[in-house]
């Protein structure tokens, strides 16, 4: 509990400090929002006193630097009697312009067995940065190509897509066609067997002869048919007494009965076609 405190305080200390004396914006002060705002303060603690030491560090060098320079001026005046003060306009620009290129070679003085070293280093430094911008742009290069292929892969397969959408569509038109087609003939199917049971039970209630019913007539078709398929070897057999020349009385007997037997089925197949039209 005192560290929670204690970790308040160190925040409103900090609030306090960043803030001045412009108002604190309102928060909401509890145990999570006080762990956070306490740690952004040490980290910002730290931060400033990283800050401070590369400043004085900064201070240090300036004053060593200086020191050096007055230095070295002293025994720039005490060799040659020579002062930068004694220097001429041009010669005055010629002296900055050495004294910045040598700052920005970085060199630790301006004499030449410097300047050549940072020229060199400088050159290696220029040839490094021209390969690597040659190698950025074969792959830039590389890249556009691929881009550019990725497009055009886009666009087909949004035609793709789309031709695909439209057939989908049409399939669907047609499924649902179909569908429809498919319910009104099952709708009429039923329809049919409504009207088919409802004539067969009215004609039942007159007095109608069971034979005579839509499932009696479809096996009587049936029958009709066998019928038909079995007098095919009838007359095949019949050709073939016609064929031959055997007692004329006895074939003509043979005959007659055959054509009995013909007349017989045909009247019955008529008779039973004109009750199924019926």
């Amino acid at each position: 509990m005192e560290a929670q405190e204690e970790k308040e305080a160190q925040v409103a200390a900090w609030l306090k400090k960043i803030f001045g004396d412009h108002p604190i914006p309102q928060y909401e002060v509890n145990a999570r929002t006080t762990e956070i705002l306490h740690h952004l303060s040490e980290r910002n603690r730290v931060r400033d006193r990283d800050v401070y030491l590369v400043i004085e560090d900064l201070k240090q060098k300036a004053s060593e630097y200086e020191s050096e320079a007055k230095h070295l001026q002293s025994l720039l005046m005490e060799s040659v009697n020579f002062s930068p003060a004694n220097l001429s306009s041009t010669g005055s620009r010629y002296l900055n312009a050495l004294a910045d290129s040598a700052v920005a070679l970085e060199t630790k003085d301006t004499s030449l067995a410097s300047f050549i070293p940072a020229v060199n280093d400088l050159t290696s430094d220029l040839f490094h940065t021209k390969s690597k911008n040659e190698e950025i742009k074969l792959e830039l290069a590389k890249l556009e190509k691929n881009l550019t292929a990725t497009l055009v892969l886009e666009k087909c397969l949004r035609e793709d897509l789309k031709k695909a959408e439209l057939h989908l569509t049409t399939e669907r038109a047609k499924v649902d066609s179909r569908l429809r087609n498919m319910d009104f003939l099952k709708a009429k199917s039923e329809e049919f067997r409504f009207g088919i049971r409802t004539a067969e039970e009215q004609l039942s209630a007159r007095g109608m002869d069971a034979s005579l019913s839509h499932q009696s007539l479809v096996a009587l078709s049936e029958k009709l048919a066998e019928l038909k398929r079995q007098t095919i070897p009838l007359k095949k057999k019949l050709e073939s007494y016609l064929d031959l020349m055997p007692n004329p009385s006895l074939a003509q007997v043979k005959i007659e009965e055959a054509k009995r037997e013909l007349d017989t089925i045909e009247a019955e197949l008529t008779k039973k076609v004109d009750m199924m039209e019926l």
